[in-house]
């Protein structure tokens, strides 16, 4: 007699999010908030009858096994919970070192390992011959379902559209299908129940995908796709009533690349919860020329907005392909901040130049950045240098320049904008290497310790004078400045940049 089908086993996919190698600027947040990407994965998967599912966010990680290094330790995860497929996040350059170690492991156990991202998505072939099996392209939620059916079925991956594997010792691509893009009104509310050992405050949701701009140094691609505000409103809805979420960061990399559908999603939640929940956003600069769009996103509890200003320097800018010069910055910041948004400033520090445009000196950039951040008053900011990633225009105009370090002296565990990728034309190794962490070091500096008790005692008296949104933003921000001093000096202690540095100074001599 055949058995029913509630007798069979059900099977486990297992997603994981890898550990950054090295602190750096993402590591503080990162511990109280995850990747939207795989849990969404993961939420359709989990869908899928006969198939259990879990996420394993390596950088916000509690309670769980750990390995000698303080990582999770996938031997006793999968020995207590075994999985036959894992599903490994690679949205992140710097992380793919960690990738290829998991996915060694898990294929010493037999187990089938699919990788997606941006990272594998330009370089499949890379991974393939590291020991992953199947590599996605594209929005994973449209094919993980008959990816898992396929392998649980053993079945040829040539009838799953959007994957690459290899056959026969060559990299065989199946093109995704037409229309490959789901449809995101379609999509599930994410299920964050699936992520274990770990505990979140800062919720990821997002309804947008793809950018219509075109950066020279940013691989999305792509026309840009999106959900209905009502049914990012709902997701926040479910997230609220089912897990108490306060507190959402909006991970679309432009929130104004749909206006309509952002006013309505910001109008129906001022309407249902006034400003009693708090909103992180990713915005371009210029959007403070629309003050129905500040305003409504005010109503809403939007708290920090984060902006790409990329560089302070028309000469930069210009070569970045960013859309907009220097001379309105000042003045679009300035209304930002009259609106009550606390800003986080993001810096491309020493972006290489084109051809013959006339030579800064990097003493020069880091006065007239300085002077730029002091001028727009930003609450925080992060410097990184520039990182010629897989998929931009960057990495090709640095290939065919010739200034790309090969992997073999920076490999991908580099590729966070903590180190330099490439030689330099118009600085040292050493000013590309350590101005930026000069900078950092001068906005987040230890002083701030000092002020938060005094301006603690201070209040009654800078409340009757100032107020108090103008004393409770210094006393935020000092409290951040300190907080930013003490992850900067960890990363100076366990950093390699002294040795890194050394080598690369070595290397470019030959």
């Amino acid at each position: 007699m055949e058995k029913r089908k509630t007798d069979r086993k059900w099977l486990l996919f297992r997603i994981i999010i890898p550990a950054f190698k090295e602190i750096n600027i993402f590591t503080r947040t990162a511990k109280t908030t995850t990747a939207l990407g795989p849990i969404m994965v993961a939420t359709v998967a989990d869908k899928l009858w006969g198939w259990r599912v879990e996420v394993i966010d390596e950088n916000n990680y509690r309670k769980g096994p750990r390995d000698k290094e303080g990582l999770p330790d996938h031997k006793i995860l999968q020995n207590e919970n075994p999985a036959t497929v894992v599903g490994l996040f690679c949205g992140l350059s710097s992380t793919m070192e960690r990738i290829w170690q998991i996915a060694e492991f898990y294929r010493q156990q037999g187990v089938v390992t699919v990788a997606g991202g941006w990272h594998v998505h330009y370089q499949p072939e890379e991974s393939l011959l590291k020991g992953i099996d199947i590599v996605v392209h594209g929005d994973g939620e449209s094919i993980i379902q008959q990816l898992l059916r396929a392998i649980e079925r053993k079945e040829s991956f040539s009838n799953v559209p959007g994957v690459s594997f290899l056959e026969n010792g060559q990299v065989k691509i199946i093109p995704p299908k037409r229309l490959a893009t789901p449809d995101l009104n379609n999509l599930p509310f994410p299920n964050f129940n699936l992520l274990k050992y770990a505990k979140l405050k800062l919720y990821p949701i997002g309804r947008i995908r793809g950018c219509s701009k075109c950066c020279e140094f940013c691989s999305i691609r792509g026309k840009p796709n999106w959900a209905s505000g009502e049914h990012l409103f709902e997701t926040v809805k479910w997230l609220v009533e089912t897990r108490r979420a306060r507190q959402f960061f909006i991970v679309d990399d432009r929130l104004e690349e749909d206006r309509n559908g952002t006013l309505d999603f910001f109008a129906l939640i001022s309407e249902k919860y006034g400003r009693a929940l708090e909103f992180t956003v990713q915005i371009r600069l210029e959007a403070a020329k629309d003050a129905l769009l500040l305003a409504a996103m005010k109503k809403a509890g939007v708290k920090v907005v984060c902006i790409g200003y990329e560089s302070c320097l028309n000469e930069e800018l210009l070569g970045m392909r960013k859309g907009y010069l220097s001379s309105d910055m000042i003045r679009w910041t300035k209304i930002f901040h009259n609106s009550g948004f606390f800003i986080h400033g993001m810096f491309i520090f020493g972006y290489p130049l084109r051809g013959k445009i006339a030579v800064i000196s990097a003493e020069e950039r880091m006065k007239r950045l300085k002077r730029f951040i002091r001028q727009c008053q930003l609450d925080t900011i992060q410097v990184l240098r520039p990182v010629p990633l897989v998929g931009t225009d960057l990495r090709l105009r640095m290939e065919r320049e010739g200034k790309l370090f090969p992997l073999e002296i920076v490999p991908w565990s580099k590729y966070d904008g903590s180190y330099i990728c490439y030689q330099p034309d118009d600085m040292t190794l050493q000013e590309l290497q350590e101005l930026p962490t000069k900078i950092m070091r001068w906005f987040y500096n230890p002083l701030s310790f000092v002020r938060i008790p005094l301006k603690t005692l201070i209040f009654p008296f800078d409340y009757l004078i100032r107020g108090w949104k103008r004393w409770y933003r210094g006393w935020c921000n000092d409290i951040a400045k300190y907080g930013g001093h003490l992850l900067i000096k960890r990363w100076l202690k366990h950093s390699e940049r002294q040795s890194f540095l050394k080598r690369l100074e070595k290397f470019a001599l030959k």
